[in-house]
């Protein structure tokens, strides 16, 4: 049975929308409703319908009172599970107008409440096509002559029977339907109570009937004519069958499973067919979660109201069960669904509860489609798809939503048969379940401190229980149908996870995310990190991110799934300020790293200096294990800033511009990293960087990445196998591993003087890279000329005694050692990857310092100078 309670969907009873509340005058405010007007009895009307009048008798006739007994009690377990996670949902908190849709997208954001709105919908179209075929089939019961025969056994018997007559009525039916949705939903909303006491007055004719009435013989559906061999024992098929009273006999042979034909629709009966069809009587539970809007008090009486409809249905369900097999013969439970009818104390008693109760679960059930479309559509959830549902009259009758649902309740409606189109609509409902369970317990797993529901008697192992339990029904009804269920369903999760606008209610899943990465960082021990697992984690600093959109893309290459924070300083006093500058500016940045694409986290402070700044987020950027090891700093030279950023959706009004540190404290802020044991990184010509364009031919393979390992301002020293070289090594073959920079080859230049072993120092250092698994290409490059124009300047004093890094380096080595290497990289490189010298240890020469790397940098395009602090590189396993 579908799910009735979008009828109410948004006030339906008593006020159609919160147009019309808003319009009342001052004073006047809506009946609210009561725990039995408001939950018990929709929840009871969408229980009981086609199921307990045309399908009891199945159900029993085709697995015996042990499995049918069994099948209801799987179905409340299912459903009793579901339940609890829709009381938990329904009492965090104040609920407005709007049923389960609104409870669960506000609660677990769109994704969930999107997938599961269409779900919903989708099921109560199918719901409403099986009531109206159930009630075309009780009309066909009692009015319809026979197929295949002109011969009646009744004056009522006028109707042609047959699918394309059957399909004829339904599609009376279902325009019935529509005309009442769209000249008022308010009609049935009125006449609820009165229906309600219908259904249980027919009921309880049922009940008396089984005690009232003598035993009798009844003629079966189709038969030509009363035949004398009753109960099916004689040549063809029966004709007549029994019904007995309570007799011993009749219960012990009602009692095992006799699956046979189905007579309406020909296919032979199983299990799960015979539960799918069973379990479309024990839907409906959330009806009274639906009225949320309407109810004097939702979070007392969606419980109490809910499980008492629950409990009451499941009672009457195994007593009507229980009386059918003690007095009915298995040949008339197999083959008349409406013998209900017949064994009544008077006949139209129970034609009267059929037509009623059907009819109004078909309308509200199309009621409660069109309400949840234009929810959906609404909340703009699938944008300009959904878009003409939103269209509503004066009223604010959604009148394009009821006339789609229609259309595709006509759709279903070729189905024909109530037990063919039963498999598909317990599917959806079961699935529908299953992802409320699954909201309460990703609720529940979150932790979050918001979601505190009175009603507390659920635990996560409900929640498990009701998803297991749906899972397997599922797929034990029809696997083909539960697998292309659950793939739409994930296919409308991501559908909405990425093209809908976000929302304001809050997304689960950042919930979920923030308690396991919050576990996992915990777990990260610092202590147990070891140089085979080292990856960069970067902290670069930007100044004016509208220049430094080619480095920022960069180091996001160079990052190897690594931590990368951009920092920002602010020079400022909050003391001096009314509030924090920089909350306002988070918004500029996040929408540069959307921008980027890239995978970024921003970290922005205030300061009074720049150096202070930085040294605030070296010390404080990242939580735990995930903390940055290597800063990365925009050379510090007279390029002119090119904005990269001009871009009309983007904002960069908060982003800074220009200068705002001196050379001297920039090379502090390099001395105080190396201090704290940090790896330095400084990137010079990338303002004018274009990855596009340095990868262009890459096809061809033509790109190159060009590593000198040796410290180029250290003439007495040419190792290439210090930390600071390896550190070299290793960021170069990272950049080669990145999907784009695959195919750039890597160049390894060595500085040889002459006296050394040329080739073999070759065959070391490839030796090494073998050991390290780097593919490079070694060339020897002598630099004779260019250290003795250094030693020349420097004298042989120089010679025997080398004061400390490069502070007596001429500038005519340095430029010497610039043009060595324009010389020797041609074809240029997209970037090269240079040794990076300490900082001299006398502050006094940190200028002097600063202008030697700028000259042995000049013009050389992308380049990295590069001071590795910690071994980063292993040759072990």
């Amino acid at each position: 049975m579908t799910e009735r309670t979008p009828l109410l969907h948004y006030r339906l009873s008593t006020s159609v929308n919160e147009s019309e509340m808003r319009a009342a005058p001052a004073g006047q405010t809506p009946q609210k409703l009561s725990t039995f007007f408001g939950v018990v009895i929709p929840t009871l009307l969408s229980m009981f319908s086609v199921v307990v009048f045309l399908r009891i008798g199945f159900v029993v006739g085709q697995c015996g009172l042990y499995q049918a007994i069994a099948m209801f009690l799987v179905a409340y377990f299912i459903i009793s599970m579901t339940v609890l996670s829709v009381c938990a949902i329904s009492t965090n908190g104040a609920l407005d107008a709007g049923g389960a849709y609104y409870m669960i997208s506000r609660a677990l954001g769109p994704e969930f409440g999107g997938s599961i709105g269409i779900m919903f919908f989708l099921a109560n179209v199918c719901g409403s096509a099986l009531y109206v075929l159930g009630l075309v089939e009780a009309i066909v019961d009692t009015f319809g002559v026979p197929e295949g025969t002109t011969i009646v056994s009744s004056a009522y018997q006028v109707l042609p029977s047959g699918y394309w007559w059957s399909l004829l009525y339904a599609t009376a039916v279902a325009l019935l339907c529509l005309l009442v949705c769209l000249v008022g939903a308010h009609i049935y909303a009125k006449a609820t109570f009165i229906i309600f006491l219908v259904v249980m007055f027919v009921l309880g004719t049922i009940f008396i009937s089984f005690f009232a009435v003598r035993p009798r013989t009844i003629p079966l559906p189709g038969a030509a004519t009363p035949g004398p061999i009753a109960n099916g024992t004689g040549p063809g098929p029966p004709t007549i069958a029994n019904f007995t009273g309570f007799k011993l006999d009749t219960l012990l042979g009602n009692l095992l499973a006799e699956y046979t034909v189905d007579y309406t629709t020909g296919t032979m009966m199983t299990f799960a067919t015979v539960f799918a069809v069973m379990f479309n009587g024990c839907t409906g539970i959330m009806a009274g979660s639906n009225m949320s809007g309407d109810l004097k008090n939702p979070s007392y009486s969606i419980p109490r109201g809910t499980i008492t409809a629950v409990i009451f249905t499941f009672i009457i369900y195994n007593l009507l069960s229980l009386l059918v097999a003690c007095s009915c013969d298995r040949i008339l439970l197999q083959r008349d669904y409406s013998f209900l009818r017949d064994i009544n104390i008077w006949n139209p008693f129970v034609t009267i509860g059929v037509y009623s109760s059907t009819l109004s679960a078909a309308m509200s059930n199309l009621i409660g489609a069109s309400r949840i479309l234009y929810a959906l559509a609404r909340d703009d959830l699938f944008g300009k798809v959904l878009s003409p549902a939103k269209r509503t009259s004066h009223s604010g009758n959604p009148w394009v939503s009821v006339i789609i649902s229609w259309f595709l309740v006509q759709l279903v409606l070729f189905s024909g048969k109530l037990n063919t189109i039963a498999s598909i609509v317990t599917i959806f409902f079961l699935l529908v379940y299953a992802a409320v369970d699954l909201a309460c317990l990703a609720l529940e797993w979150a932790s979050a401190p918001n979601f505190r529901p009175t009603f507390r008697y659920f635990t996560w192992h409900t929640c498990v229980l009701g998803i297991v339990g749906c899972a397997i029904m599922m797929f034990l009804i029809n696997a083909i149908y539960a697998s292309a269920s659950i793939a739409f369903m994930l296919l409308l999760l991501l559908l909405i996870h990425y093209l809908s606008p976000t929302s304001s209610w809050g997304y689960i899943s950042q919930a979920l995310i923030f308690h396991q990465v919050r576990k996992y960082l915990l777990m990260l021990d610092v202590r147990k990190d070891h140089v085979k697992f080292w990856r960069p984690q970067i902290l670069l600093m930007v100044s004016n991110p509208r220049s430094s959109v080619g480095l920022v893309t960069f180091m996001n290459d160079i990052k190897k799934s690594g931590l990368y924070v951009l920092g920002h300083v602010q020079l400022g006093d909050l003391n001096t300020l009314p509030s924090d500058p920089l909350q306002s500016q988070y918004d500029s940045w996040l929408s540069l790293v959307d921008h980027l694409n890239i995978k970024a986290f921003v970290n922005l402070t205030l300061a009074n200096s720049v150096r202070h700044g930085v040294q605030h987020l070296l010390f404080i950027s990242g939580l735990g294990g995930m903390r940055p090891n290597t800063l990365v700093l925009g050379f510090y030279d007279a390029c002119v800033p090119e904005d990269k950023l001009i871009v009309p959706s983007l904002s960069t009004s908060e982003f800074g511009d220009g200068k705002v540190l001196g050379p001297q404290e920039y090379v502090a802020v390099i001395a105080d990293a190396m201090k704290m044991l940090k790896n330095v990184v400084l990137a010079r010509y990338f303002n004018h960087f274009d990855r596009a364009q340095a990868l262009s031919f890459a096809g061809k393979g033509a790109v190159y990445v060009d590593v000198w390992p040796v410290n180029l301002m250290r003439p007495d020293s040419c190792s290439y196998v210090d930390t600071c070289s390896l550190f070299l090594l290793q960021l170069a073959c990272i950049l080669n591993m990145v999907r784009a920079w695959r195919k750039a080859r890597l160049r390894l230049f060595l500085c040889i003087e002459q006296g050394r072993s040329l080739r073999g120092t070759e065959e070391k250092l490839g030796q090494l890279l073998k050991e390290l698994r780097i593919k490079a290409n070694v060339y020897a490059v002598p630099w004779d000329e260019q250290v003795a124009l250094h030693w020349q300047r420097q004298g042989e004093s120089g010679r025997k005694s080398f004061p400390s890094n490069a502070t007596r380096l001429s500038d005519e080595y340095l430029s010497a050692v610039n043009r060595l290497i324009l010389e020797q990289t041609r074809p240029p490189p997209a970037v090269r990857f240079l040794y990076l010298p300490r900082p001299p240890a006398d502050t006094r020469r940190y200028t002097t310092y600063l202008r030697q790397l700028d000259l042995l940098t000049q013009d050389l395009g992308p380049t990295l100078l590069i001071h590795g602090v910690t071994p980063v590189i292993t040759t072990d396993l």
